[in-house]
């Protein structure tokens, strides 16, 4: 049996949530999705996710929200993390970090893994994903072979590393933080679903979801500022994949970005 996942790449502030508003329902039918998955670290107002983002989340028809680095930079999501066992930040965080990096969904067609990880390289020097992945791996084959696994990484090095070293072992694993859609989508030889960046659903004319101009100023001035969403030229992307549920491995994996860029000058 054919489980079908859907996947949202990092939702960026109102506009982004706007963006799934508009079009994931439609997506979730066109996909008959068993289970959609979403990384909402950037939900509220580009940093964090809370209680609100979440339930918008939620009744739109997500069933798994996934984090990353700036899961925490509200303080309401730390009450958030605490209560609901859906809402994961990365799991190799050191013991005693709020939430929980993984998580089992219950779909009609079997259950689901899913785990949450974060990358060392040019990021905070937290445990390692890899050996995280070791043993959260081997608590969740006790339950399921279907096992997804959203990888919150600033290098493709990094990725595509993790991506070798667990191949055989899970069904998915997707990149996200970078917020650039990466084109090189496949299957693996043993059956793993890859690519090394799902995207930003957010908005484009911007410096990775951030106005331009404060981003600007952060290079130029090497001081901090004052983070702020951008709201222009808007896309959503995701990932589309199926999993066989008897053998836990992928058979299709399909990029989605919309609306694509276009192609010449207008």
């Amino acid at each position: 049996m054919l489980i079908n996942i859907l996947f949202v790449g990092d939702i960026v502030g109102k506009p982004g949530l706007d963006m799934v508003q508009m079009w994931l329902p439609g997506l979730i039918r066109k996909y008959n999705a068993d289970l959609v998955i979403a990384n909402g670290e950037n939900a509220s107002e580009g940093k964090g996710c809370t209680e609100k983002e979440g339930g918008i989340l939620f009744s739109l028809g997500v069933n798994v929200i996934t984090g990353g680095n700036h899961t925490w930079d509200k303080h309401q999501s730390q009450e958030y993390l605490k209560n609901r066992a859906e809402v994961l930040r990365p799991q190799n965080y050191p013991k005693g970090t709020y939430g929980r990096g993984f998580y089992i969904a219950e779909t009609k067609k079997g259950k689901v893994g899913i785990l949450n990880l974060q990358g060392r390289a040019f990021m905070s020097p937290i445990d390692c994903p890899f050996r995280t992945a070791d043993w959260v791996i081997k608590k969740l084959k006790e339950e399921t072979k279907v096992i997804f696994v959203d990888f919150h990484a600033e290098a493709t090095a990094e990725k595509l590393a993790l991506g070798y070293y667990l191949d055989g072992r899970i069904s998915v694993l997707v990149g996200t933080h970078t917020h650039i859609q990466t084109a090189d989508e496949r299957i693996t030889e043993k059956g793993m679903a890859y690519i090394t960046d799902v995207g930003m659903t957010g908005p484009y004319d911007s410096v990775i979801g951030m106005k331009s101009e404060a981003a600007l100023n952060r290079f130029l001035y090497q001081t901090p500022q004052k983070y702020q969403t951008a709201a222009d030229n808007v896309h959503f992307a995701g990932v589309f994949v199926k999993v066989d549920s008897e053998t836990g491995k992928a058979v299709e994996i399909e990029r989605i970005f919309i609306p694509e860029f276009p192609k010449k000058a207008e």
